[in-house]
């Protein structure tokens, strides 16, 4: 998420009420997350485990709650509550805006894009032209859709990240300060949810199609002519890759990559990064050929324990 304008290192610490590390006039040009940080945002860490990825990462500032070496032509924000004062940041820059209408308008939509009654358009959502959008779709803030989009009734885009830190005294969320994005000539069917980034953009490429029920999660990225069937549902954070195929009722865990043009058979489970242009099926998913050999050895296994028993 980028900020409106460039904003001082000074003005961050001010805004969080916390010491910092730096020039005062360092140049802040927005906050992420640590998997799509780049140069001028502020990254958040609160455990000694992930200190080093976050400052070698493309982050420029670190909101860290502890005071570490700084690393040449970076900057820290000393916080005893990274995640609290991440939250705070999201809440100044993007607070949530009620609507005042049920288009919203801000919102801008496209020569020849249909709108059917009881579509909710929230705020500074952008629509291409010559779309179809069906009634009671839900197109929350700041979301950017292309040209030539279909969505069908029901679908909602832009809730929420599923996002929460668990402290002893409850579930602590995540503000989500992103958006989603949808190239075009993509269709999107009846009761979908994709929810937006927490802090940058969840997208889905040109070309691709979704069937009805599907879930992606936060920030997940899906490229280009992908078809993903009934009920399958994506977790936060995944990258697929162009042309894959996702058949009906895969669950796929957060922070992995599925190959370009892999194909993933109905009811798998994904559990781990999946190469491109091969077949997989089954939980946790593998590969076609490999699986079929575990299920033939599986089937061999009761005439194995008869034959065991005849020789006792």
């Amino acid at each position: 998420m980028k900020f409106p304008k460039v904003q001082t290192l000074e003005r961050i610490a001010q805004i969080l009420d916390c010491e910092f590390v730096g020039a005062p006039d360092f140049p802040v040009k927005g906050m992420n997350e640590i998997h799509v940080v780049q140069p001028g945002d502020i990254v958040f860490v609160d455990h000694p485990k992930y200190y080093d990825k976050a400052l070698q990462s493309l982050a420029t500032v670190i909101l860290i709650n502890k005071k570490v070496d700084c690393p040449p032509g970076k900057a820290l924000l000393i916080s005893e509550d990274p995640f609290s004062d991440f939250n705070k940041l999201t809440h100044h820059f993007r607070p949530f805006e009620a609507a005042r209408s049920v288009i919203a308008d801000t919102s801008k939509i496209g020569l020849h894009t249909i709108i059917q009654p009881n579509v909710f358009i929230g705020n500074n959502v952008v629509i291409g032209d010559n779309c179809l959008i069906h009634s009671n779709v839900a197109i929350y803030d700041n979301t950017v859709i292309g040209n030539n989009v279909t969505i069908h009734s029901g679908t909602v885009l832009g809730a929420d990240a599923f996002y929460y830190k668990n402290r002893p005294e409850k579930f602590d969320k995540l503000l989500s300060g992103g958006n989603v994005v949808i190239k075009d000539n993509v269709d999107i069917g009846a009761l979908c949810t994709i929810d937006k980034g927490v802090s940058a953009s969840t997208i889905i490429g040109e070309g691709t199609k979704l069937d009805n029920q599907v879930h992606v999660g936060h920030d997940s990225v899906i490229g280009k002519r992908c078809l993903i069937a009934s009920q399958v549902g994506i977790a936060g954070c995944v990258l697929i890759e162009d042309f894959v195929t996702i058949w009906g009722q895969v669950g796929i865990t957060s922070g992995i990559t599925i190959g370009e043009r892999a194909i993933i058979s109905a009811q798998s489970g994904v559990s781990k990064s999946l190469q491109a242009n091969k077949s997989y099926f089954g939980t946790p998913a593998d590969e076609f050929r490999k699986k079929y050999k575990e299920i033939a050895s599986i089937r061999l296994i009761p005439d194995i324990i008869e034959k065991l028993d005849k020789l006792k």
